[in-house]
């Protein structure tokens, strides 16, 4: 049972997670293009919000990511070690980072291409893509740690 566990989540963490990794990085340079005039506007506009409905369906999506986690971890009797905790408390603070900055800074980039470009939306999410790939950096970067630390695993038996 733990090896099927731990396919699925491998194998969620790749299908779930990397599209949602890719989107918020693709997200900022397209959105600047999308709001800037120019004849790339139109085709940026439409990638992206492209963009965001990916990152919107695979998140919720990957919220099987760290549900077949815990249960891989319980089956396998680690649930209370060290790495695995810092594991969690990563893919929660990603989490956030993704619904509380990366998230509503895309909708309302979103929301900014259909509004006149004079108007006080355009403007805010113009301001807004200053943050926005910091956020999407560190919602990367939480990711990567985390997948560093799930093949590294501290006090692994498997000798790698």
């Amino acid at each position: 049972m733990a090896k099927l566990l731990l396919s699925l989540h491998v194998l969620a963490s790749v299908l779930f997670i990397g599209p949602v990794a890719v989107a918020v990085s693709m997200f900022p340079a397209r959105a600047k293009a999308a709001l800037a005039a120019g004849p790339d506007q139109v085709s940026a506009a439409a990638s992206v919000k492209l963009l965001h409905r990916i990152t919107q369906v695979y998140a919720l999506l990957g919220i099987a990511v760290p549900v077949m986690g815990v249960g891989t971890a319980q089956v396998m009797g680690i649930i209370g070690q060290t790495w695995l905790i810092v594991s969690i408390v990563l893919t929660v603070l990603a989490a956030g980072a993704l619904l509380l900055f990366v998230l509503p800074a895309q909708q309302n980039t979103v929301d900014a291409l259909d509004a006149a470009p004079d108007s006080e939306e355009h403007t805010r999410a113009t301001g807004g893509l200053r943050l926005l790939p910091m956020t999407a950096g560190v919602f990367n970067l939480l990711w990567a740690v985390v997948v560093v630390m799930m093949v590294i695993r501290p006090g692994s038996t498997t000798g790698a």
